[in-house]
């Protein structure tokens, strides 16, 4: 199993076990959300069953609080009715209307007559009984609450009883609105950090709010579709109150449930962010430091090569003087001129290359011839020229070279010694395209993306760096591309440089 298989197969347990924490997290938070969810629905219950019992009670008190009303009229009734009999002269024993008359102490009376002028009073404020026209509005706003009593004296004379609460009842009716308005505020407010909307019959009135924004209750629109969101959330608390008619209170979950049902997604995020900043910080140290360590292996590896090139050298001169065989010289000077580029390729990683313009098909040609002695002679090789012979390419032609030796000898390998290899040129607008086509056993779909990933390697024997080399020496030091155009299985492949014009 190669470097990059075992990294690979490391990557996918890492991942497998972050996926089964990821999900055992959000498995433990999930659980914990429902069991504060389920006691917050069993508090809202609670609240909601708390709310109908004391709308009973302020109804049940509205009620006591009419039959007093009611009781009150029928005193008032039976006091007109002793004053027709004192004012009647066929009654003999008159202490029991006397009495009646005289245990009213706390209902407000007028007497007027036929034409609505004041006779007597009972039970009123000293500055409206001795002040006319305070009698005469007073009438009024008795008969604004309560319909006068006729009181039928002699023959077709009438006397009319007006008359107002007592002052107990009034009273009375103050305590119920303030229970009334103390029901509705406690009701919203004791909601904690529910939230909730108080309406009126129609569902669009909103009598007391609690925890909704402010914009919300003053568009109608959004008011609506809250109300509407909150009703399918839970259904509504009907409530009737004496004097408001019916009155809905719509309710939902808290925000704590919403910020903690998303709370574990939001924090894996955070999670997932702060780890892949850095693993890219960590990756780019790495890099940093494994692209010191080939820089320097590459200038002490050109530095040690220099020594015996430079004795190689003047021993060719030796062997040349001496009359040696001048075929075998030829070649020697032409190992030692290959070994000088590769010295030079060498020195010149980890620094910034100087781009000259060199003819694209002159220097592919010259690649290829080194090349052809030096491979199965089974190996058919063919140099499409481009439409412009002329082209001109900014290069670095040691560099260059290497990269398409390096595609060629893979090519060899994937064709086992045996195939054709064809290599064209064409332009494409600003950029120059370089094809180099095999006809071996192709890569997989799944492999075309990590060819180029250090460590990758099909030969037993491999270290899986040529192919991240060429990618290094084309995106880095000459801005251009490399990828794979196309390739089938048994059918061959083609690799696409790209550079620019």
């Amino acid at each position: 199993m190669n470097l990059y298989s075992r990294k690979q197969r490391w990557k996918l347990v890492l991942a497998l076990v972050a996926m089964t924490i990821v999900g055992a997290s959000l498995w433990y938070s999930s659980r914990i959300v429902n069991k504060v969810r389920q006691e917050e629905r069993r508090k809202v219950e609670l609240w909601a069953e708390a709310v109908r019992n004391r709308a009973q009670l302020v109804n049940y008190t509205d009620s006591l609080f009419h039959r007093l009303r009611e009781e009150e009229r029928k005193r008032v009734e039976l006091w007109a009715d002793a004053q027709v009999h004192l004012a009647s002269d066929d009654v003999n024993d008159l202490s029991f209307y006397l009495k009646v008359v005289s245990d009213n102490t706390t209902i407000p009376v007028i007497i007027t007559d036929e034409k609505g002028r004041p006779t007597a009073n009972r039970n009123l404020d000293r500055h409206i009984e001795s002040n006319p026209d305070s009698l005469r509005a007073e009438v009024k706003r008795m008969d604004a609450l309560h319909a006068p009593i006729p009181i039928t004296l002699f023959g077709d004379h009438k006397q009319y009883l007006h008359y107002t609460d007592s002052r107990i009842v009034t009273e009375l009716k103050q305590v119920m609105d303030n229970i009334i308005r103390s029901f509705i505020s406690e009701t919203v407010m004791n909601t904690a950090a529910v939230p909730v909307i108080y309406t009126d019959s129609t569902r669009t009135q909103v009598i007391e709010h609690s925890n909704i924004d402010a914009e919300i209750i003053g568009n109608p629109a959004k008011l609506a579709n809250r109300i509407n969101a909150m009703a399918q959330a839970n259904p509504p608390i009907e409530v009737s109150l004496a004097g408001r008619g019916r009155n809905y209170i719509f309710y939902e979950e808290s925000r704590v449930i919403t910020q903690l049902r998303y709370f574990p997604y939001v924090q894996l995020i955070i999670i997932g962010l702060f780890l892949l900043v850095s693993y890219a910080l960590f990756s780019l140290f790495r890099n940093a430091e494994q692209n010191q360590v080939w820089v320097g292996m590459a200038k002490e590896t050109a530095h040690q090569l220099g020594t015996p090139l430079s004795s190689l050298m003047a021993w060719m001169e030796l062997l040349h003087e001496g009359g040696a065989d001048p075929a075998a010289v030829t070649e020697m000077r032409k190992d030692v001129g290959r070994l000088e580029m590769i010295t030079e390729r060498f020195s010149k990683i980890g620094s910034t290359p100087d781009l000259v313009p060199e003819n694209i098909d002159q220097t592919l040609r010259d690649t290829v011839q080194y090349l052809r002695p030096r491979l199965p002679a089974r190996v058919k090789f063919e140099v499409v020229p481009p439409a412009d012979p002329e082209l001109t390419v900014p290069l670095n032609r040691a560099l260059f070279s290497w990269v398409l030796e390096n595609l060629i000898r893979n090519a060899v390998d994937a064709m086992e010694g045996e195939g054709s290899i064809t290599i064209t040129t064409e332009k494409d607008g600003n950029e120059v395209h370089v094809d180099v086509t095999d006809t071996g056993k192709g890569i997989p779909s799944a492999q075309m993306k990590t060819v180029f990933q250090p460590g990758f390697t099909t030969k037993k024997r491999g270290w899986g760096l040529g192919l991240s080399l060429t990618k290094r020496i084309m995106e880095t030091y000459h801005k251009g591309k490399i990828f794979v155009k196309r390739s089938a299985i048994g059918r061959g492949t083609t690799f696409r440089i790209s550079l620019r014009a």
